[in-house]
């Protein structure tokens, strides 16, 4: 099968760039970010997904079962290509993954494992590790270790947000989870112009809410994450996070997840001290992922209080 001829494939990527420069407040700077909710399985994890299985696709058409551990969105990215592919997989995920996510996981007909959540991701792949250590028709993907990750951004994200800034890019800031956003753009950055400086976003505590990403001081640092790239790491706690996605709800109408609030927090912060450039980010989800946990119940709360970054 041609996969690009898969109606479901061929609506990966070339996701909507929404100029949130009206929230910087400086003339001539401009903040642009990729709505990766947009994609059909709902987030940017699409991209990676079919990236992996686009490589692994010889296997699981001759029966092999995908493995891999996630946090959710991969799993959904998974569980959608699965369907429309025709094959089968085992997902490892953390017992407090939204619930939402798990509905679907579950909606597309997956296996889905539940491991500890005190472990988190981590936990979640050493035990999708053990399992295909123990069952020879099990295909374990890994997307932490797996280059088809950050090659699906360098193939796709990277060129699609250089095309919107038409070439001027002086930043680019991404949420760190597996590191495939930040290590594939910033490659794909690094090759088009030297000056663009990457910056890398993660939790400022250890036990956070920003789902998705990893507080690398306490965390397994994924094996495709490649600090080369990076130039500096912005730490954003979970409240100005939750606070930014909150207010960018109700200043644009555009509802992102936690990881997104981050980003934004972290982009506005450099956009605000530039007199002139171009700072691209990239919004992981939507909140709709996130029905039922207690992010989802802060964006009901409040007034607005200001994306202050």
């Amino acid at each position: 099968m041609d996969l690009a001829q898969v109606a479901l494939v061929a609506r990966i990527g070339g996701t909507p760039t929404l100029d949130l420069s009206h929230l910087v407040g400086r003339p001539r700077v401009r903040l642009l970010a990729k709505l990766e909710s947009a994609n059909p399985g709902g987030s940017v994890k699409d991209r990676a997904a079919l990236g992996i299985v686009r490589a692994a696709y010889p296997a699981l058409r001759s029966g092999a079962e995908l493995v891999d551990a996630t946090s959710g969105n991969t799993g959904v990215a998974y569980a959608v290509l699965a369907a429309a592919l025709g094959f089968r997989a085992r997902l490892f995920v953390p017992a407090n993954a939204s619930p939402s996510r798990l509905t679907l996981l579950r909606a597309l007909g997956v296996a889905v494992v539940l491991t500890d959540p005190l472990e988190g991701t981590d936990g979640a792949q050493a035990e999708a590790r053990a399992f295909a250590e123990a069952h020879k028709d099990a295909l374990l993907v890994d997307q932490y270790a797996n280059e088809a990750n950050p090659r699906a951004h360098y193939e796709t994200t990277g060129p699609e947000l250089w095309s919107a800034a038409g070439g001027r890019l002086t930043h680019f800031v991404a949420g760190i989870g597996t590191g495939g956003t930040i290590t594939g753009c910033g490659r794909f950055f690094r090759e088009r112009a030297t000056g663009v400086r990457v910056v890398g976003v993660e939790p400022a505590e250890a036990l956070h809410g920003l789902e998705g990403l990893k507080h690398l001081a306490t965390a397994h640092v994924p094996e495709v994450l490649d600090e080369s790239v990076i130039d500096a790491h912005v730490a954003v706690p979970t409240q100005r996070a939750w606070s930014a996605a909150r207010d960018l709800a109700r200043r644009t109408g555009v509802l992102v997840g936690p990881s997104s609030g981050a980003a934004l927090v972290a982009a506005l912060e450099i956009a605000r001290g530039l007199d002139e450039g171009v700072v691209g980010t990239v919004f992981p989800d939507g909140a709709e992922r996130y029905v039922g946990t207690a992010f989802g119940a802060y964006l009901q709360s409040g007034g607005t209080e200001g994306t202050d970054g």
